[in-house]
């Protein structure tokens, strides 16, 4: 069930009102939501709603074992964190692995949606607990932590001290902040339904899949074209859970910053997905790896590491870790020249800095693209010939996409707010009147079909 269609929004009409009829109960909100949000699940897959409530169980069941301090609490961690990792693990990894034994595995191995995701939720948890970061929470909150159905599937991923506190009180909804959801959803929709899946449609996807028939003016747009692709497919998901969160009386944290605004890769990943950026920073660079309190090379091998797995993290693919391995090495190329870097030498322009980082993570996401290694080099190497012919270059149409994908993105980074308060002064009436004539614009401009979030696949 996806966020953009007509069926989510009776089931989010439904879950609203009894939301609202329960906001004072506070058990009885939480099992509603806990209900919907596996109904929501389970329409994908209902086989592995189990799945879901095990893992949900597993972490509970350590953190409690953790908190009370009975018996070597470290070890109850790593058993705790290999549980976790050993599930995601086998859906994730075990038939790339039995692929290079020559053992094939991996078509009777079914990812489950959103596996990542749930898994990271629960191990924020339990080793937030053992830090002392987090108190115990109940079951039943818990797996409605690991459960809720608007970051269920595709982020972003809510530390369990930002979430769970949240559900000891009544849910709040001023119009102001209505206002605010409504407009992330509805520009969510743009992003995803308008923008992403015309691009994807009619540029990005034919080129990926051919391109020896394509010049290399079609290449680079292609190129450029899944930059803004991935940005509006990603972030509308991400409005949209913000927004639908919101509605439901939950603030979810913001999940990008006008990423390809960054001045270096580092800047990058505090504004792309940061919410995973954070985590990876946090449990991996800093908690596992020591972080930058150590010397200079352990510190680069650290960075290196980190990216490295979090290209892992999305799949088992080599690709995956190349992607993770180009943006492993910038970093600690970036780390290396702020140390090395002469005091006289001047420092580069911001605008220069952002050009650079931009195409370097537009390298990188040919190889998050393409599905093999080879593909990824055919293309890169189509761009460097400079030939032409092949298919017709990209309409004016999504070529006008592009641009506005990148407009918006450049915008005022308060434009919902400013939007909202504009809106909480109108009539009822108008705001639906708003409302409705985008949803038909969107209706008159999308095209037959909407394809799945990209990051459904982590």
């Amino acid at each position: 069930m996806l966020f953009p269609t007509l069926g989510f929004h009776v089931f989010f009409l439904a879950v609203f009102a009894l939301n609202r009829l329960m906001a004072r109960a506070r058990d009885w909100r939480v099992i509603v939501l806990l209900l919907a949000s596996w109904l929501f699940y389970g329409l994908w897959d209902a086989r592995f709603v189990a799945l879901l409530i095990a893992s949900s169980g597993w972490n509970w069941l350590f953190a409690r074992i953790i908190a009370a301090g009975r018996g070597p609490r470290l070890a109850w961690l790593w058993l705790a964190i290999l549980g976790n990792l050993g599930v995601l693990g086998w859906f994730k990894y075990a038939g790339f692995l039995a692929d290079l034994a020559g053992m094939p595995l991996a078509q009777a191995i079914i990812l489950p949606v959103g596996i990542s995701f749930f898994t990271f939720q629960g191990l924020s948890y339990v080793i937030d607990v053992y830090n002392g970061r987090t108190r115990p929470a109940r079951l039943l909150d818990l797996t409605l932590l690991m459960s809720f159905f608007p970051h269920l599937v595709a982020g972003p991923i809510v530390r369990p001290s930002h979430l769970l506190p949240q559900l000891r009180h009544p849910p709040r909804l001023g119009r102001q902040e209505a206002m605010a959801c409504l407009i992330l959803i509805l520009w969510g929709t743009v992003k995803k339904a308008v923008i992403a899946n015309d691009i994807s449609v009619h540029l990005v996807d034919p080129v990926f899949a051919d391109p020896a028939g394509h010049s290399s003016l079609e290449l680079v747009l292609a190129a450029y074209g899944y930059a803004v692709q991935i940005y509006c497919d990603f972030s509308a998901y991400t409005d949209m859970a913000i927004g639908l969160a919101g509605l439901l009386g939950f603030r979810f944290p913001r999940n990008f910053d006008q990423p390809y605004r960054a001045v270096s890769l580092q800047d990058f990943w505090r504004r792309w997905h940061i919410s995973l950026s954070s985590w990876l920073r946090d449990y991996l660079y800093i908690g596992a790896f020591g972080g930058s309190r150590q010397a200079l090379w352990r510190t680069c091998l650290a960075l290196f590491g980190t990216m490295v797995l979090g290209g892992l993290w999305h799949g088992a693919s080599w690709n995956f870790v190349i992607w993770g391995a180009l943006h492993g090495g910038v970093l600690v190329a970036e780390r290396l020249w702020q140390r090395a870097r002469p005091e006289t030498w001047p420092v580069l322009p911001a605008w220069a800095g952002t050009v650079i980082t931009f195409h370097i993570v537009a390298l990188g996401w040919i190889f998050f693209r393409c599905s093999e290694f080879s593909g990824a080099i055919a293309f890169l190497r189509g761009m460097a010939a400079g030939h032409g012919g092949g298919a017709p270059l990209a309409s004016g149409w999504i070529l006008a996409l592009m641009a506005l994908g990148m407009a918006c993105h450049f915008g005022p980074r308060d434009g919902v707010q400013r939007s909202a308060r504009a809106l909480a002064v109108m009539p009822g009436w108008a705001v639906g009147l708003i409302g409705t004539l985008v949803l038909l614009v969107i209706e008159g401009l999308r095209g037959g079909g909407i394809a799945p979030f990209i990051y459904f696949q982590f």
